[in-house]
């Protein structure tokens, strides 16, 4: 695991750096723009939808009877604006994604592969689009596990361990794909994703935990709501910087892990059958 450690410390380096501190400001200046004018014009009509789909279907009864045997019945008058906040919570999630994928990680790359690996040749194996399949299909699966484990979600043990495994395989997908993009031909980067797939899953987990800490800024119940706008662009905020430092992880040692499988020459052979489909 030294790698994995190794490269955890030069991505914290990284992230200290002023041009990765100031990478954070356009993906996040675009998302608030985008979910300022989508809250504004949609917000209060989703509400009133949910609202009305309780009514009609006893909804609020039976959410109740759930809120008081977990011993949450406070939340009831507030359910609907939470149910609300946390649907729109993925949509959020997917949208400083696309945001950090097409303007940070470019950057990124051309960051750690400038001051560190000048010597690793560039051979151009990913693609803009490959990586926008990687994200938009990866996002895809983690929206529907997100919405399907949403109820244990609630309880928070199981908030503490959902939400770490979701991003953990999200970020493993996505910026396992964009380290290796330019630097690694598609051989390489297929071979480098089997041979290190634990230590990948490793840091996937990881910075799983850490792009679950925004998640916590919503279990605050009235609060929540009250405070939706603000906690909204914290959490986007967090999302992004959370984003940036695993790209940064992901580089190092996807990086890291191509200058030596150069150095050694290691056939393809050697490669065991694939974990994920990569084919992109």
């Amino acid at each position: 695991m030294r790698p994995v450690l190794n490269a955890f410390g030069r991505a914290l380096l990284s992230q200290l750096h002023i041009r990765m501190l100031l990478l954070s400001v356009l993906p996040f200046a675009l998302s608030i723009a985008v979910w300022g004018i989508v809250l504004w014009l949609y917000l209060q009509s989703m509400i009133d939808t949910l609202q009305n789909y309780f009514v009609e279907n006893d909804g609020f009864r039976v959410t109740n009877e759930v809120l008081l045997w977990l011993g949450m019945g406070a939340l009831k008058t507030v359910v609907v604006p939470l149910i609300a906040m946390w649907i729109l919570l993925p949509l959020m999630i997917l949208t400083a994604l696309i945001f950090v994928g097409m303007m940070a990680m470019p950057v990124i790359a051309k960051h750690v592969g400038s001051r560190q690996y000048q010597e690793l040749e560039t051979r151009k194996g990913g693609t803009f689009f490959g990586s926008l399949w990687m994200s938009t299909s990866s996002f895809t699966i983690f929206l529907v596990l997100w919405l399907v484990t949403l109820p244990l979600s609630l309880i928070p043990p199981l908030t503490f361990v959902i939400q770490p495994l979701l991003w953990g395989w999200l970020t493993y997908r996505v910026m396992a794909y964009d380290a290796l993009a330019d630097h690694a031909d598609p051989e390489e980067r297929k071979l480098i994703l089997r041979m290190h797939r634990w230590q990948l899953l490793a840091i996937g987990a990881i910075t799983g935990a850490m792009g679950a800490a925004p998640t916590l800024l919503w279990l605050g119940g009235a609060f929540s709501v009250i405070f939706f706008p603000v906690l909204a662009a914290g959490a986007i905020w967090l999302y992004v910087l959370v984003f940036i430092f695993s790209g940064l992880w992901f580089q190092h040692y996807c990086m890291d892990a191509l200058k030596r499988h150069r150095a050694a020459g290691v056939p393809q052979a050697a490669a065991e059958p694939p974990l994920i489909e990569d084919d992109k």
